[in-house]
């Protein structure tokens, strides 16, 4: 027995695959796997079978056509073929996890592509496929080309194809968020985005740090907030928050000893911090404080806004500095600190 694939389009009609399926049963050929792509000539069968040796590549294309099949495409297929798709699409994206420079190559193995090509120009209208051509969108920047002989692109392939340059697109991202920050005293520490998994590590955060330092932060209690409310900080709608990690002298496993929220409302961006107590004044809170201001910057929010109480002389020498125009209103025992960020951009005024 040898091992083909097999794709071929039908009528997208009840009954037409069965048809197809017959045919090649009639001739011995035993199908492994079969996916089924919806297109606007019909339904784009993809067959992995197991024909008799005495078959060959015209006998198959023959019974195909008999089952009412066209547009036939027909060639040997190897073992690693009896992996099915999903199987070998997750297969990809854990390579893709590990080494988001491979996307090439894995773009190559799930289509059996002749020719992938990166270009630094857009793909036109977002991309899409012209029969044996594709054009990818890179979230990066720029577009993959890919070409092969037969058969055609389907779109199913297309969506395939396009997540998975998304996955690597945002795998690279992230590598490039994870920095190492050596503070003053020496003290290295990792900074990056928060994701959902850093529950436990952000509750642990919170356990860990004084009433007083948790007040300073919600300004309206000291207790550890609910989980509930601990998630949505940590992927906000609107903006973005950083975990500040470090391993302890012993050895330890990594903690959590800082988080910066940046949560946007309308074109400003509202800034916090909490330092765990045994990691204040050591600079961690200005070197966080200073890329989230690059992060608002980049996106192009009018101003940042932080509520803080007057007497937190800690957050206030944070905040100078920035070296950056601030404009100060008080109520009370409550700070509201606005720094402009687009040129020429007037401070909203507040009343109160």
């Amino acid at each position: 027995m040898t091992l083909w694939r097999i794709r071929a389009t039908v009528d997208d009609r009840p009954g037409y695959l069965s048809v197809l399926t017959a045919s090649l049963a009639l001739r011995g050929v035993n199908i492994l796997t079969v996916q089924v792509h919806t297109t606007e000539r019909g339904a784009v069968d993809d067959f992995l079978v197991d024909a008799p040796d005495t078959l060959d590549e015209a006998d198959l294309v023959a019974a195909v056509e008999r089952g009412r099949g066209r547009d036939c495409w027909v060639a040997r297929s190897e073992a690693r073929g009896l992996a099915d798709q999903p199987t070998r699409v997750l297969g990809l994206a854990n390579r893709l996890v590990r080494d988001p420079d491979a996307t090439g190559e894995a773009l190559r193995a799930l289509l059996g592509a002749d020719a992938v090509t990166w270009r630094p120009a857009p793909a036109g209208s977002g991309g899409g496929i012209a029969d044996t051509n594709m054009s990818l969108a890179d979230p990066g920047g720029g577009s993959y080309a890919l070409r092969r002989a037969a058969p055609g692109f389907t779109p199913a392939e297309y969506a395939r194809a396009q997540a998975l340059v998304e996955l690597a697109a945002t795998v690279a991202r992230r590598a490039v968020e994870h920095v190492t920050l050596v503070l003053p005293d020496g003290a290295e520490v990792g900074v990056r985005p928060a994701v959902a998994d850093d529950l436990a590590g952000v509750g642990e955060l919170h356990e860990r740090c004084s009433a007083g330092a948790r007040h300073r932060r919600y300004l309206g209690g000291a207790s550890v907030p609910s989980p509930a409310r601990l998630r949505r900080l940590l992927e906000p709608a609107r903006g973005s928050t950083l975990l500040a990690t470090a391993t302890g002298s012993d050895g330890a496993a990594e903690s959590v000893v800082a988080m910066a929220n940046l949560l946007a409302e309308g074109d400003e961006a509202e800034v916090a911090l909490l330092v765990r107590d045994d990691w204040q004044r050591r600079g961690l809170g200005s070197a966080l404080l200073r890329r989230l201001v690059r992060q608002a910057d980049t996106a192009g929010y009018a101003a940042l806004v932080l509520h803080v109480q007057a007497d937190n002389a800690p957050m206030l020498r944070t905040l100078r500095r920035l070296g950056r125009p601030t404009v100060a209103e008080y109520d009370g025992g409550l700070a509201t600190l606005t720094v402009p960020l687009v040129a020429n951009t007037p401070v909203p005024e507040r009343t109160g």
